[in-house]
């Protein structure tokens, strides 16, 4: 909302030399958010000029231009500038006759933009200075003609400073205004903010302007016969008839100035009355050409297949829930949004029917959604709007209508209210003080509640607070509260950070699900975070290791046409980013993210096929209903590493990223998790044969399947625009989280030296060197401590069907110094397992 100073000093006291950054601070000190500031950003000099005479000139280009001689200073008097009293001027305007007044830039003056002002010659003449239109001093967008000030009702003498006249000096305030604070997108609304703040005096403009007694003589029918919530579309709708009015009168300069700073575009005397007096009051308004409306007026909800053009002249399809304006003929207007175009104020019109309505916030919300079409009434109703003014704003807007665009009120009109009074809100004694953490007086309490608008009475143990009719989004205790907080003060509440109360904080999975995440930051890599919308590809390639694509959640209104499904793994968030970094130069890559992925199972349509009704908490029935309908949302961890993973430098050639990496990253979750993990060889339909590892997590005599690691087939890579090796990995971070032991029981360190021995197997190519390994590991018995293959041999020193495997291996006790012939005798029983189990014999 964009208040100008000079609109809100006429409704609450500004001391003189007030500046916008001090009303700014006043008004955040009650709750408001400061936006910024808006000025016109002209200086002079700018005057008041008399067209003493002027010469049409025809050019090559084929444009006439006039070259004017302008009087812009008494007679024998120097002009603002110092220079003489009467210039020549080059103007392309042809809307003005010898003798009109007229804006004139002297040189030295600086229009918006900036665009300085200088004598320069120009189609064959020196134009001393510049006759200006709206566009040129910021004060709209009409650029057809200059400004002529008898039309703007400015009688000012040739030579004056006209930036006062036009408003151009005045500035605006612009603040955000939550979605509970509709009230506050008015002038009234924000006067009434600034008293608060500085206890100035307001003048509350629905006051200052009382309606005379409701107008009578139209009928107007409200056959709301389908309410939403049942609630009815409209709860208040008054009209009221002006005759004889002249639509192309000029809007007067003062309030084009001030709408200007609203933000408002200037279009024509009625429909910127209406806007002024929306912006005034929070009451949305519409003139319609009362000529124009066939028979009595219907509020009512659309008809099935009913259609309407509206102003910006789209033609809509109506909805069955659209509340809508409607006479004999069919709908006039959608409620509460926008006008319709068969009753639009034209040039022709002379007698205009204004309507001032308070409409339903969710019907005319829903409405504004549904047909793409905000509007500046729309905001308002849908924030909630003053019942109570709106009768108030009708007959302000009929007073402007009169005195500035001629015509008389013809006393005929409408008026229904069917507004029921606001029930009391209990306020226990000693709420507020509980729950703001501040001791109030009853005083202060009663102070800051009245001073809102609020009535306040005595009740048992508390009091009943009745809300002021502006203010429909205070219904709670709580809401009471913070009113209290915010007019006493939000410089009262002591800066105290609360003590977290014992027993809370983060669960036991929560933190192994912290643990995994700090550990892969801590190796090195870096987590990102993708969007959980893909693509049908996406989710049959990466969402399941085989070729049958899982279920997925598909979205009703999706942000991407093309990627209308909730994810089922996080590797393709993972290659897009991957992607877009690569295209960037960044050539070497380890990243992860830790998400949510979403496994519908079951009929996920029984959650959603009848949603409640948006007015009343629902029942347990539909509560588990629904609940029954949210897909399973099992938390991944992803990784994926690409270039080098140590980069080449002195002495130290570059190791590439591959299968390597990601199995490291595997065996490091279930690490710091504290569960078991074992890899075995794996197949997935986007990954590559031979490097795929399956993984496993092991808790007593169950393994579970938790994930994959590998490398993207060269075809998937190469079609992502990465290089041929990609190294991938995804893990069900709860599965592995719940197989985590209870307790980690850290073994004894020996003081004792280890022994160590390699010893190479001679094994069928066909035989995973993991299965060998747990073999060795059997065998050896509790002397050995690690088991690490360090050499995988495939060459001419063994057949073509075997590999030579070799493993490092450590032996301690940890109550003696071992022997070597202990050693190799635990050795050679780990050997003797392997040749059992995997027919493996031992090379030299």
């Amino acid at each position: 909302m964009r208040v100008p100073l000079s609109w809100l000093a006429e409704y609450v006291d500004l001391k003189p030399g007030t500046t916008p950054e001090e009303v700014h601070a006043a008004l955040v000190s009650v709750g408001l958010e400061e936006e910024t500031i808006h000025r016109f950003g002209v200086t002079g000099p700018v005057v008041v000029g008399e067209v003493l005479d002027f010469a049409e000139e025809p050019q090559k280009n084929g444009k006439v231009i006039r070259w004017c001689r302008v009087r812009v200073a008494p007679e024998g008097q120097k002009a603002a500038d110092g220079g003489a009293d009467v210039r020549g001027i080059v103007c392309g305007a042809h809307n003005f006759v010898a003798g009109d007044r007229v804006v004139v830039t002297l040189p030295g003056a600086i229009l918006p933009g900036p665009f300085p002002i200088s004598a320069r010659t120009t189609y064959g003449h020196l134009s001393d200075g510049m006759m200006a239109s709206a566009r040129e001093l910021g004060l709209g967008s009409d650029h057809s003609g200059i400004i002529r000030l008898g039309q703007l009702g400015v009688d000012e003498p040739v030579g004056a400073d006209v930036i006062g006249p036009l408003g151009l000096d005045d500035c605006a305030v612009e603040i955000n205004v939550t979605p509970d604070r509709g009230y506050a997108f008015s002038v009234r609304g924000v006067a009434r903010e600034y008293s608060h703040a500085t206890g100035a005096t307001f003048r509350d403009p629905a006051l200052l302007y009382p309606a005379p007694p409701p107008a009578t003589g139209r009928r107007v029918s409200l056959a709301d016969e389908t309410p939403l919530r049942g609630r009815p579309g409209a709860r208040v709708f008054t009209t009221r008839v002006v005759r004889g009015v002249d639509p192309e009168r000029p809007t007067p300069a003062w309030m084009t100035a001030r709408l200007v700073l609203a933000g408002i575009r200037p279009r024509s005397i009625l429909v910127d009355i209406t806007n002024y007096v929306m912006l005034e009051t929070g009451q949305p308004l519409h003139a319609y050409d009362l000529d124009r409306l066939v028979g009595d007026i219907t509020v009512r909800r659309a008809a099935a297949g009913e259609h309407l053009t509206t102003l910006d002249g789209a033609e809509r399809s109506l909805d069955p829930e659209d509340l809508v304006i409607a006479d004999d003929a069919g709908a006039v207007g959608l409620a509460g949004v926008m006008g319709g175009a068969r009753t639009e104020i034209g040039p022709a019109s002379r007698n205009v029917l204004v309507e001032a309505a308070n409409f339903d916030p969710v019907s005319i919300a829903r409405s504004a959604r549904r047909h793409k079409l905000p509007s500046e009434a729309s905001k308002r109703f849908e924030r909630g709007v003053d019942p109570k003014v709106a009768d108030t704003a009708g007959y302000r807007a009929v007073c402007l209508i009169t005195r500035l665009a001629g015509g008389s009120e013809d006393g005929t009109g409408s008026f229904f209210d069917d507004t029921r009074p606001a029930e009391a809100i209990r306020l226990p004694d000693g709420y507020v003080s509980g729950l703001i953490g501040l001791d109030y007086t009853d005083d202060e309490i009663r102070g800051a509640l009245t001073a809102i608008g609020c009535r306040v009475e005595g009740a048992p143990n508390g009091l009943a607070v009745t809300a002021p009719t502006w203010r429909p989004d205070l219904g709670a205790p709580c809401d009471l509260a913070e009113e209290v907080a915010r007019i006493v003060g939000y410089d009262r509440i002591p800066s105290l950070l609360p003590v977290a109360p014992p027993g809370h904080g983060l669960t036991r999975t929560q933190r192994l699900y912290r643990a995994a995440s700090d550990a892969l930051a801590a190796a090195g890599l870096t987590e990102v975070l993708s969007y959980p919308f893909v693509t049908g590809r996406e989710n049959a390639l990466y969402g399941s290791p085989d070729d049958e694509a899982p279920r997925a959640v598909e979205l009703a209104n999706p942000i991407d046409s093309k990627a209308p499904l909730l994810r089922t793994s996080l590797l393709p968030g993972l290659i897009g980013i991957a992607r877009r970094n690569l295209s960037r130069g960044f050539v070497d890559l380890a990243l992860y993210e830790s998400g949510l992925v979403f496994r519908p199972d079951g009929d996920m349509a029984l959650g959603s096929r009848t949603l409640p009704p948006g007015g009343a908490l629902p029942g347990a029935a539909v509560l588990e209903r629904l609940n029954a309908g949210i897909p399973a949302q099992p938390r991944h961890l992803a990784a994926l590493f690409l270039g080098d993973i140590v980069p080449a430098g002195p002495h130290q050639p570059y190791v590439p990223a591959g299968l390597a990496d990601a199995l490291d990253a595997a065996r490091l979750i279930g690490r710091v998790i504290g569960a078991r993990l074992e890899v075995v060889e794996g197949r997935h339909h986007a990954l590559h044969p031979g490097r795929t590892a399956a993984l496993l997590v092991v808790r007593g005599h169950t393994k579970t399947p938790v994930g994959y690691a590998g490398e993207l087939l060269p075809s998937l890579a190469r079609e992502a625009d990465l290089p041929r090796v990609v190294a991938v990995l995804e893990i069900d971070l709860g599965l592995v989280a719940r197989a985590a032991a209870d307790h980690v029981v850290a073994g004894q360190v020996s003081g004792y030296p280890a022994a160590t021995q390699d010893l190479s197997l001679q094994v069928d190519r066909r035989i995973p060197a993991g299965r060998v390994r747990a073999s060795v590991v059997e065998g050896s018995g509790t002397l050995l401590e690690e088991a690490a293959l360090v050499a995988d041999y495939r060459g001419p020193a063994v057949p073509d069907d075997m590999k030579s495997l070799t493993f490092a291996l450590r032996f301690r006790a940890p109550d003696r110094t071992l022997t070597a012939a202990e050693a190799t005798k635990a050795k050679e029983a780990g050997a003797a397992v392997a040749a059992r189990r995997d027919g493996a014999s031992v090379r030299d």
